[in-house]
């Protein structure tokens, strides 16, 4: 299993001319290792890797690494709705000393067939010599990967684990059926982390914790650790806050929630844009009760 527990999906801070960050970038590395998450996953969707060109990408692998490899797992999104694309670049990073594992997004737009999908998922796996979770998000892919065709995937050998992003139980708890007990489901929602985790997930890869890495950390932990009542009580703390940073699209609250933190500025790449007033205003509001402004 790469990892039990928490993994931020980290959010890329961008300059005013739309370069990255990597001073903003140091100081949430920094703020996620101090409060004990338990794993990073890069260039991933909240990353807004799909603005970014294969040479940003692996500078920006490669400075995390060296900033915090070593000492938590590094997770790297290296999906694509190009199956030959994502081959390549999968097996490109998979040899980069440091990167722990691969999370590979179900292919989006082309809707593609259920054996095109295990086709897809399978040429990369054979590319890859890192672990591979995939990543169901078919909100935003068009595209759903179901239960039986995720049991047939995890047979493959360096396929372990999934994160789970379509909001629905029933689904998670289909998928456990049909799956060995060391395959890891993960939630891709931060509004049923701990219900997830009640049915067999082991974890969460979070939006949420790249303002509140010590807090979502401390919520996954006391379900794992059989502390089932605090983590719910967590979990409706925060709902409201959630909800908050879901009001637009993945990442454009969360980088507004970071500006009000002051761990970055708030600049994004088109065809996104910064938040609205509304958004900025419901964040500011939640983050002020729950003592954090």
């Amino acid at each position: 299993m790469i990892f039990r527990g928490v993994a931020t999906a980290l959010a890329t801070p961008f300059k005013k001319d739309l370069t990255i960050d990597y001073e903003a970038y140091d100081k949430l590395l920094a703020y996620q290792v101090e409060n004990k998450v338990d794993g990073l996953v890069v260039c991933g969707t909240t990353a807004e890797a799909a603005t970014m060109d294969k040479k940003e990408k692996l500078d920006l692998i490669n400075f995390t690494i060296e900033k915090v490899g070593g000492r938590l797992p590094i997770i790297v999104g290296t999906g694509s709705n190009n199956t030959k694309e994502a081959a390549e670049f999968s097996k490109e990073v998979s040899e980069i000393e440091g990167v722990d594992a691969l999370l590979v997004v179900t292919p989006y737009y082309n809707k593609a067939n259920r054996e095109g999908l295990y086709k897809h998922f399978k040429t990369i796996a054979e590319e890859s010599t890192k672990p591979i979770i995939l990543y169901n998000v078919p909100s935003r892919t068009g595209v759903n990967i179901d239960p039986e065709l995720v049991g047939e995937l995890s047979k493959i050998k360096n396929i372990v684990g999934i994160k789970d992003a379509t909001g629905d139980l029933h689904y998670t708890i289909k998928v456990k059926s049909l799956v060995d007990e060391d395959f890891a489901i993960y939630s891709g929602n931060d509004d049923l982390i701990v219900p997830l985790m009640s049915v067999g997930g082991c974890g969460v890869i979070s939006v949420l914790s790249n303002i509140l890495p010590k807090e979502t950390s401390e919520m996954v932990h006391d379900y794992l650790e059989g502390r089932e009542k605090d983590a719910g009580f967590s979990q409706v703390k925060y709902i409201n806050l959630i909800e908050a940073l879901f009001n637009e699209v993945n990442p454009v609250p969360v980088k507004e929630a970071m500006r009000l933190l002051g761990i970055s500025d708030n600049y994004m790449r088109l065809p996104l844009s910064p938040a609205s007033n509304e958004t900025a205003e419901l964040l500011e509001d939640e983050l002020k009760k729950l003592g954090v402004l």
